[in-house]
């Protein structure tokens, strides 16, 4: 997860772009059909853990990091290239370049991965977490564990033998750490006509925080003020509902510009996603919904050479990923209007 930025600048965008290009993206009622206390059993048995491990040793082989434009960061990418494709996927990198910070501005080349399912491109549902670590160290809550979240969604997806009526793309993005590079890119390749027939943006980014907690973002504004597009307060609900149906505590947190579905956002598009925390500490509320240690950070090693697999929750990790294949099933078989 990158610095964030403040909610008055993505609401004022967000504003700005109604008012310039009219944005509306399209609408779906997620499916009610999804049995959500059978997709978390599924996923208590999901090698999750398996990714973490792969992407540590990737960031160990190279200089300790995994951050865009770097060997480790290419690595990266052709794990989970083959991953996708084992699965039965075909994965397609879309490139991109930034500019990096400092004195010298270094143009840097990086690049998004895409993997489509079958399912109307009329209705598609972005599911998609950032790829690429901190310089300073392997990135392994900080976002591997999206990034593990993503792979056994889209797994599971196929394992199950679901046919999606709505396309799903999963997007594993390049540049969040500098500056949402690559999701931006992504939204800014598409035309007007693909905005509208974009229904939702998923978005997973840190699901395993050591001292952490099942949270949603706040689709309809009622927790902290600032709404996502229309669309994104069902989004919110669905994932409230999963974990409500399996008797697990979660919370709302708010949109604050410092994730990749920012980008969506400001085109209109719904957004919504998980987070499990950063620098914030624990309240002692939180302590008695979620247990851990009232007064410390929830994720102690956030853009720390520790953020290693040793700084993960997978009982956590395994609940948020869940969660994501429930909404991403969801909306995968949601009828059209």
């Amino acid at each position: 997860m990158m610095k964030r930025h403040g909610r008055i600048a993505a609401a004022l965008l967000l504003v700005l772009c109604f008012l310039v290009s009219g944005c509306t993206a399209s609408r779906l009622e997620p499916a009610s059909g999804v049995d959500a206390r059978a997709v978390l059993e599924a996923f208590k048995s999901r090698d999750l853990v398996g990714h973490l491990e792969a992407l540590q040793k990737i960031a160990d082989d190279n200089d300790g990091n995994r951050a865009s434009g770097t060997p480790g960061y290419e690595e990266s990418g052709r794990y989970v290239e083959e991953q996708l494709r084992a699965a039965g996927y075909t994965p397609v990198r879309q490139t991109f370049s930034f500019r990096a910070e400092g004195k010298n501005r270094k143009k840097v080349e990086s690049f998004n991965i895409l993997a489509e399912t079958g399912g109307t491109a009329a209705r598609t549902v972005v599911v998609g977490g950032h790829l690429d670590s901190v310089r300073k160290g392997p990135g392994i809550n900080d976002n591997a564990s999206g990034v593990a979240a993503i792979l056994e969604t889209a797994k599971w997806l196929k394992e199950s033998g679901i046919t999606p009526a709505n396309r799903v793309v999963f997007a594993f993005w390049g540049g969040e750490e500098d500056g949402l590079y690559g999701s931006q890119h992504y939204v800014d390749e598409l035309s007007k006509a693909e905005k509208n027939r974009t229904a939702a943006n998923l978005n997973v980014d840190m699901l395993a925080s050591p001292n952490g907690v099942r949270s949603i973002h706040d689709g309809d504004g009622s927790d902290f003020g600032d709404a996502g597009p229309s669309g994104s307060k069902a989004i919110e609900q669905l994932f409230f509902r999963f974990f409500e149906e399996n008797s697990l505590a979660a919370e709302a947190t708010v949109f604050d510009g410092g994730s990749d579905y920012e980008p969506f956002l400001q085109a209109g598009i719904p957004v919504g996603g998980l987070f499990s925390g950063d620098v914030e500490k624990k309240t002692k509320a939180q302590v008695q919904s979620f247990g851990g240690t009232s007064g410390k950070v929830l994720d102690p090693c956030y853009h720390k050479a520790c953020d290693t697999i040793g700084n993960t929750n997978t009982d956590l990790l395994k609940e948020m990923s869940a969660a994501l294949a429930y909404a991403t099933a969801s909306y995968a078989l949601a009828p059209g209007n």
